[in-house]
């Protein structure tokens, strides 16, 4: 997809590729086989090389034959066995009952140098899950997963990958009517919460085998730590309690909100999925919703935390069959694992937000430190992205940073942030902080750039115009968010003044 393809060009054979499909093995009642609805007159957008690459393919594998068929919904390569799982969740805090993959696809599972990778298409047309859905994804939306899977790969947050994207003529109406799109995804699993809720919801009579089943298949190929606990389940939620509250962190730390986090949007491993109206902040507001459909304020980025937490409460009342023959007994012990979340997330919390004040030691006041400054963040929300890249130019002797723009300058009362510099300026001292180090060791934890909604939109305006020049730029930013990339300085510049009226809704 750029001019570097036809230096690296390597020939993938799709019948060399070992399919191992462990998923599409348990069949009914866990998954229907589907076949896809082609797109008509399919055409790449744009590919990842980096996905490609922990695949173990080359860069050109999008060239090989019959590679745009396969990853269309078309003709599937050899080996794949695509299918569509069911699943059920609570969607806004309210049981929603069944869902399923509405518009996704499992093509299969390949092996590959990493493990095992599902390779999933979104947007794929209809399945038995799709209720009242056309099955379809639309471009506006497909470019907005595209690029923030791979923004948030490199930025080192647990994610789901995206492969490629696929466009269309086909017309799909949302509240206007668009083109259709494909966003090819991989992961070690889309297994999420909603997968346990349904089996323990839907058992007839306390017949809990397929739930059951579920579990040992989990544990076989995701966590075999947990196969020799007493009580497997009881290990399990411990293992998601920890990744989930280290991936919230995570979240956090970068300012992203992802929007809508029902439970059937939650990983079992622990990854970022279904990228729908996600958003990072511009301006510090703990109370930014990012959804415009979200009228309570539900999934706010400040109730992320509470909200995991309360995803894991349901995943744990789902597995209480599995935990003992006295339901009292196991829902304790499922009680005790979930002690697993707090406690990782507050430290994992504190790791990352006093590293992004590049602080090396813990001192008395380092939390009040740190809160005094997220206050004066908020009180007029200054930019998060860019205060936090900023500060790695303050100076520990308390004198002007050497910069033409410092971080004060993104502050409404300068004189509370000189005060609050002066503190800052006295801890550095007193851990005997070495500027350039320092420097060195925040600029690798706080990016410079992240997808900002209105580089998404101008990217999406453009994409809907046949050109796709910026969503290809953007990928290529993207992948490098630390560094400091001066030519494409206008992609960590502040917002413009248009990008506050931008709104994204469960159909972005």
């Amino acid at each position: 997809m750029n001019a570097d393809h036809a230096r690296e060009r390597q020939e993938l054979d799709p019948s060399s590729l070992t399919w191992i499909n462990r998923h599409a093995r348990l069949q009914a009642p866990f998954a229907t086989p589907q076949a896809g609805e082609a797109l008509p007159a399919p055409h790449w957008i744009a590919t990842s090389d980096a996905a490609a690459a922990e695949l173990g393919w080359p860069a050109d594998w999008w060239q090989a034959p019959g590679a745009l068929e396969a990853f269309s919904a078309g003709t599937p390569w050899p080996g794949m066995a695509p299918v569509a799982t069911v699943y059920s969740g609570h969607q806004f805090g309210q049981w929603a009952g069944q869902l399923g993959d509405g518009r996704a696809l499992l093509l299969g599972e390949v092996d590959t140098p990493a493990g095992p990778r599902e390779i999933q298409l979104k947007g794929s047309g209809r399945t038995p899950y799709s209720r009242r859905g056309d099955g379809r994804a639309v471009l506006r939306s497909s470019i907005r997963e595209f690029l923030c899977s791979e923004a948030m790969h490199a930025l080192g947050i647990p994610t789901t990958r995206a492969l490629a994207l696929i466009g269309s003529s086909l017309p799909v109406r949302r509240e206007r009517v668009e083109t259709g799109a494909i966003v090819v995804r991989t992961a070690p699993s889309f297994l999420r919460f909603g997968h346990f809720e349904h089996f323990c919801h839907h058992a007839r009579a306390g017949d809990h085998r397929a739930l059951q089943q579920l579990l040992d298949f989990v544990i076989e190929h995701h966590h075999p730590a947990c196969r020799e606990a007493e009580f497997p389940a009881v290990a399990m939620l411990a293992e998601i309690a920890r990744r989930t509250a280290e991936m919230i962190a995570a979240w956090q730390s970068v300012g992203f909100c992802h929007g809508v986090m029902n439970t059937d949007n939650l990983s079992v491993l622990g990854l970022t999925i279904d990228y729908g109206p996600f958003g990072f902040l511009d301006g510090f507001d703990p109370q930014h919703i990012c959804n415009h459909s979200d009228h309570q304020g539900r999934y706010a980025f400040a109730q992320q935390p509470q909200i995991a937490w309360w995803n894991l409460h349901a995943l744990a009342q789902a597995l209480v069959p599995l935990a003992g023959s006295v339901p009292e007994e196991a829902a304790e012990r499922l009680g005790e694992a979930l002690g697993a979340y707090p406690d990782t997330l507050q430290a994992a919390m504190g790791r990352r937000l006093f590293a992004k004040l590049g602080l090396t030691t813990h001192q008395d006041g380092d939390r009040e430190l740190l809160d005094d400054l997220m206050r004066e963040m908020a009180r007029y929300r200054a930019d998060h992205t860019l205060v936090w890249r900023r500060l790695a130019d303050q100076r520990a002797d308390g004198g002007a940073p050497a910069t033409p723009e410092p971080a004060r300058d993104l502050f409404v009362d300068i004189a509370a942030f000189d005060a609050w510099a002066v503190r800052y300026a006295a801890r550095l001292r007193a851990e005997g902080s070495v500027d350039a180090e320092r420097r060195e060791r925040m600029n690798a934890v706080n990016p410079r750039f992240v997808l900002r909604n209105h580089l998404a939109e101008i990217a999406i305006q453009r994409a809907e115009r046949g050109d796709f020049s910026e969503v290809q730029r953007l990928l290529a930013v993207l992948s490098r968010p630390f560094d400091e990339q001066p030519e494409h300085a206008d992609c960590a510049a502040l917002p413009p003044d248009w990008a506050q009226t931008l709104a994204v809704s469960c159909s972005s």
